[in-house]
């Protein structure tokens, strides 16, 4: 994923660790400078020494509400992958701290997606779950994304749906979910989420906690007849949070889709739904060169289809040239506020037409693998 709601896969995830006393002071200071601790505070000395005091006795410690919110929205922040950076401040956060029952992180995270849908005013969203202390772990979603289509490995080697998770689909099989038949290119896999015990569960998402858009072309009437369609909400939900020490294993967050990372990515890629020879032919390209450049001009049709049709049905996206000035514009920001902004040029220059947005054009600082608040490389998945 290129676009906003893409965290940038950050340190390795260590699993359940003691609480270092210098990462807490750092982000206790952080708190502080950027006037963050919220009305009613204790001062920095007095919150510093209770903190220290609290992991010396128990290996970790507890964030105040508004230090849990200044973290997820500053990890958002330090996102070197992420283009939509611009609006960090504006993330709704959603405090689960007590839930670490898998039943129980399975309904708020419809919930979430309920609640960022909102009928196609996507609002960027996390949801933090029990953090790992030194005794347990906190609970754990498996799921690269809250919403993912399965992939249905067919006799003759071929996958239906998306290649991508037809591991994931044969590990859920293998757990009890049972394949829909016929079996589409859209199925919703259920969510696979375990508790401090380690043990897996599964839990289907509901119909009406997943908006999806059916995709259609302004031009090309055809277009609709290859029955194509997207979810609306890309919620990132196996990347744990890091804020001051204290990791949160299960902490989905969502943005909002960019156009090509559906378009040039998700249904383009090779390795995924690889539909641009489908789309070529359509278009009657030639496609016997890849000098004839069909490949590029069937995606930008693609492209072109994904961005209408999200226009269409009302639901948020973003496009890569406009989100490409804004992301300047929070560049800007940064260094007037004197922080640096990391950021991946791989990841930050869309895959559609590179050269012709203003991200292209210039260099930037690179990513600290230390800086915390962050968004973690996700754990060895389960089974």
């Amino acid at each position: 994923m290129t676009g906003r709601g893409r965290p940038d896969a950050g340190p390795p995830d260590p699993g359940p660790q003691p609480v270092d006393p210098d990462e807490a002071v750092e982000f206790l200071e952080l708190v502080d400078a950027e006037g963050a601790a919220g009305a009613g505070a204790e001062p920095l000395p007095q919150r510093r020494a209770a903190v220290l005091d609290e992991i010396a006795a128990t290996g970790t410690y507890r964030h105040t509400g508004a230090e849990l919110a200044f973290g997820a929205r500053v990890a958002w922040r330090n996102s070197a992958r992420c283009i939509g950076r611009l609006y960090w401040k504006t993330l709704q956060v959603r405090d689960r701290r007590h839930l670490t029952a898998p039943s129980d992180v399975a309904a708020e995270c419809v919930t979430h997606l309920r609640e960022a849908t909102r009928g196609g005013r996507i609002r960027s969203s996390i949801t933090v779950f029990a953090p790992d202390v030194p005794e347990r772990p906190g609970p754990r979603i498996h799921n690269e994304q809250l919403i993912r289509y399965a992939g249905h490995r067919l006799p003759d080697g071929t996958v239906r749906g998306d290649p991508r998770l037809a591991d994931f689909t044969d590990l859920v099989e293998k757990l009890g979910w049972r394949r829909p038949e016929p079996r589409g290119r859209f199925d919703v896999l259920p969510l696979l989420v375990s508790g401090p015990d380690g043990r897996p569960s599964l839990h289907e998402l509901p119909a009406d906690a997943v908006l999806e858009v059916p995709l259609s072309h302004p031009d090309h009437p055809w277009f609709a007849d290859l029955r194509l369609r997207w979810h609306a909400v890309p919620a990132i939900s196996n990347m744990p949070l890091l804020v001051g020490g204290v990791r949160y294993p299960a902490a989905p967050f969502n943005g909002w889709y960019l156009n090509t990372e559906i378009g040039a990515r998700n249904l383009a890629d090779a390795d995924r739904y690889d539909l641009l020879p489908a789309i070529a032919a359509r278009l009657g390209l030639d496609t016997s060169s890849v000098r004839t450049l069909w490949r590029d001009r069937a995606l930008v049709e693609l492209t072109l289809a994904v961005q209408h049709s999200f226009d269409e049905a009302g639901v948020t996206m973003a496009d890569h040239h406009t989100e490409s000035d804004r992301f300047l514009a929070h560049v800007v920001k940064e260094e007037k506020a004197g922080r640096s902004c990391p950021a991946d040029w791989t990841w930050i220059v869309p895959p559609l037409s590179g050269g012709l947005t203003s991200v292209f054009h210039r260099y930037y600082d690179d990513p600290r693998p230390e800086q915390q608040p962050a968004f973690l490389a996700p754990a060895p998945d389960a089974g």
